[in-house]
């Protein structure tokens, strides 16, 4: 999967990232592995180090949207080796699953409280989400 974004401007590019326990458990951020193979040229720098979370959650298929916020909620942070380096930067946020949106928001939350001027959501696939669990 290779898709060119050379004309979309922003500064990084940067994946959702796993706990180091999902991490270590799975071998690999499935996020990264899809985001560092966009061709978005060479004036947005991809970096999956920069974002970071905490620990793991428990899965959170089967909760509403509150359930959802909840518990995502202070789950991200900002790798002190990079803190200042986002200031007035513009940043893209790459997923590869929505559910809820309560991730990519928690985690516009964090960037926008660490001098993020802009965050752009990219996401590979949306999930149906039942009107029950809103």
């Amino acid at each position: 999967m290779t898709r060119s974004l050379n004309n979309f401007e922003a500064d990084y590019l940067l994946p959702v990232p796993l706990s180091p326990e999902k991490l270590c458990s799975r071998g690999f951020n499935q996020s990264w592995e899809l985001a560092r193979r966009i061709d978005c040229g060479k004036n947005i720098h991809k970096n999956p180090h920069i974002l970071r979370r905490y620990h793991h959650t428990q899965h959170q298929a089967k909760e509403n949207r509150a359930n959802r916020q909840m518990a995502i909620r202070d789950m991200f942070y900002i790798n002190p080796q990079f803190q200042g380096q986002l200031e007035s930067a513009s940043v893209i946020v790459f997923d590869d699953v929505m559910t809820s949106g309560a991730t990519l928001n928690e985690i516009a939350r964090v960037l926008k409280d660490n001098g993020v001027s802009r965050v752009t959501n990219w996401v590979l696939l949306r999930t149906l989400y039942p009107a029950s669990r809103m």
